[in-house]
């Protein structure tokens, strides 16, 4: 009973510290910056982040969400990418235990965070996260994780084909952009690593929450049809959702067919 404490408390504060890392992905990557150099530093009067400064989490919380240099207040987001990434490693671990498998979902999912708060920001999902992203976890998939070959290929060029055909219809018929190639390449990297299969939910689960949101938003802001909502973020929620109840909504799916 101790050790397993033990453990998801040091999985916990092992996601937490990686979420720090992905915050200076998230900050650095759109401003095509290393994301090695400079050490942390506050985006305000770009004074060193001291180290006591630095723990996820708690730092924030000492420091009442202000820099101690400055006294400008630290976006809430970045405690809150720390949270969800320190969640998300928990829930793996319950899920897979300390394997290679935990690793390597967890590395997929950092990547999924990272791409949802930049497309947020800026409306852009990076070449430099899906480009590598396709091929490497199509590897993983196949030889790590187990995924059928097929399964695997097949997931990739219909996730890339789906996108790529809704938008090229959308353009047609209304003669603008309705969705960037970020958002095809996102899914293709999706779909090569979770399967053809895994389609099925992410597209039903992503297209749902998306048109809930999106339509909340333009109500809200009161904005028209046209007001452009980044669709990598549900794409990345669905894709890690299925992560954790997609074998029973594809057990759901096929028995109901019968």
């Amino acid at each position: 009973m101790l050790l397993s404490i033990f453990a998801f408390g040091f999985v916990f504060v092992f996601g937490a510290a990686i979420g720090s890392f992905l915050n200076v992905c998230i900050f650095r990557l759109p401003e095509h910056n290393s994301i090695v150099r400079p050490l942390s530093q506050c985006p305000h009067c770009h004074h060193p982040i001291r180290f006591y400064d630095n723990i996820p989490l708690v730092s924030y919380l000492i420091l009442k969400g202000k820099c101690r240099d400055c006294g400008e207040k630290i976006a809430l987001r970045y405690p809150l990418v720390e949270f969800i990434a320190a969640m998300l490693a928990l829930l793996l671990f319950g899920k897979y235990y300390l394997t290679l498998n935990f690793l390597i979902f967890f590395v997929f999912t950092a990547v999924l965070i990272v791409i949802t708060f930049i497309d947020l920001d800026h409306q852009i999902i990076p070449d430099v996260l899906t480009l590598p992203g396709i091929p490497i976890f199509f590897i993983l998939a196949v030889f790590v994780v187990k995924v059928p070959w097929m399964e695997a290929a097949i997931g990739l060029l219909v996730g890339g084909g789906v996108l790529l055909s809704i938008a090229y219809g959308y353009e047609l018929l209304t003669k603008r952009e309705g969705m960037g190639g970020g958002d095809i390449k996102l899914l293709a990297m999706i779909g090569g690593f979770l399967g053809w299969k895994s389609l099925i939910f992410i597209l039903l689960f992503s297209s749902f929450t998306g048109a809930i949101v999106g339509i909340s938003v333009m109500v809200i802001k009161k904005q028209d049809m046209k007001y452009a909502v980044p669709f990598g973020p549900f794409l990345s929620a669905a894709a890690v959702a299925y992560l954790f109840w997609g074998d029973a909504f594809m057990r759901y799916l096929f028995l109901r067919g019968y």
